[in-house]
């Protein structure tokens, strides 16, 4: 048995225009950024159910948004999308990188939020 949920919808864009998007997208939503201080995270506004819209700063590539998914067993988590029909394409500091059936990145993630019993659902 383990536990997962949508947490974090993630804004990827390269230095050079993130304080734009992020400056966008708070003023779209009308939040106040938090920036998370030695990281490249923004938290930009809170989305509901304890889920966050956040920002990432990419060193290069090409802007694009994607998910992640908090777990407390990140193995298993990856195991059971995969039989759903992702792919693995590669790991960092705990975190795997994945893409969906259309190709689309998205991460699985250990716990970080104080909330995650609240609102994960129960596999297996």
């Amino acid at each position: 048995m383990h536990r997962s949920r949508l947490h974090v919808v993630l804004l990827d864009s390269p230095a050079q225009v993130s304080d734009a998007e992020v400056s966008f997208w708070a003023g779209a939503l009308g939040s106040t950024p938090e920036v998370e201080e030695g990281t490249p995270f923004t938290v930009v506004a809170p989305l509901g159910s304890g889920m966050v819209l956040a920002h990432q700063r990419l060193g290069s590539g090409a802007s694009r948004v994607h998910l992640d998914i908090e777990t407390d067993d990140t193995e298993a988590e990856v195991e059971r999308l995969e039989a759903l029909g992702a792919e693995r394409v590669g790991e960092y500091d705990g975190c795997v990188h994945l893409r969906d059936p259309a190709g689309l990145l998205f991460c699985v993630v250990p716990v970080q939020s104080e909330d995650f019993a609240e609102h994960a659902t129960v596999w297996g």
